[in-house]
């Protein structure tokens, strides 16, 4: 027992070591190659803390081997430029001037209630009120809003139609069947609600809809007796 604590006691001295002569960003938040190596570090010292039959040298040589190839890809991430895309990834545009762009979200295995979810996350509620947004190559989310959003978004939007499929929890939220939606979409002058790829309705009547590889619109509807949420 005592010589299963001394060795974590050494493999917990050397990981903090390299740990922190990894640098500041391992610690935060970590591009894709950075992660694989944590992990592979967090696995290779676990072995010889829990074997005592395994040499603790094996366990330390390891872990320093990984921390020599970490220093060898971020010396090649910052000095090669048409590397850094293939070690690190790029940023995606998910919301530009002409709405969502649905092709990068499905690049990124997201979809629409992904992004909304995000950007609910930063303090945004409404989609008209981002003028650009992305997910950058460590997967954290950023968004440049409109300059007058915080006046854009008075009522919480709800999503009726996500990638051409309703919402049925949301619908009944509102109290207004589908029906009514399809008769907005028909005024619109979208043929199908397949075709749509979000639609939202806020409580004031403001609707947010964007068609496939269309780009968004926004209007305002009254809805029956004059019902808010």
């Amino acid at each position: 027992m005592v010589l299963v604590m001394i060795r974590t006691a050494i493999i917990f001295a050397v990981l903090l070591v390299v740990m922190r002569l990894m640098g500041k960003r391992q610690i935060g938040e970590m591009q894709p190659f950075e992660l694989v190596i944590t992990l592979l570090i967090a696995e290779l010292a676990c072995i010889p803390m829990a074997d005592t039959s395994i040499p603790l040298l094996y366990g330390i040589v390891s872990v320093l081997a990984i921390f020599v190839l970490h220093e060898a890809v971020t010396l090649l991430d910052l000095k090669v430029k048409p590397l850094k895309s293939v070690l690190s990834g790029k940023p995606s545009v998910v919301i530009n001037k002409n709405g969502i762009d649905d092709y990068q979200l499905k690049k990124n295995n997201l979809d629409v209630s992904d992004l909304i979810e995000s950007l609910r996350a930063a303090g945004y509620f409404s989609l008209d009120c981002i003028d650009y947004a992305l997910y950058e190559s460590n997967g954290t989310f950023s968004a440049l809003p409109k300059e007058n959003y915080e006046q854009m978004q008075t009522s919480l939007p709800l999503v009726i139609i996500d990638n051409g499929k309703f919402n049925g929890k949301n619908l009944a939220l509102t109290g207004l069947g589908q029906e009514y939606f399809e008769t907005i979409l028909r005024e619109q002058g979208v043929r199908k609600h397949k075709n749509v790829l979000v639609l939202t309705a806020d409580g004031e009547g403001k609707i947010y809809l964007q068609e496939k590889k269309e780009k968004f619109r926004t209007f305002r509807v009254q809805y029956p007796g004059n019902k808010t949420w």
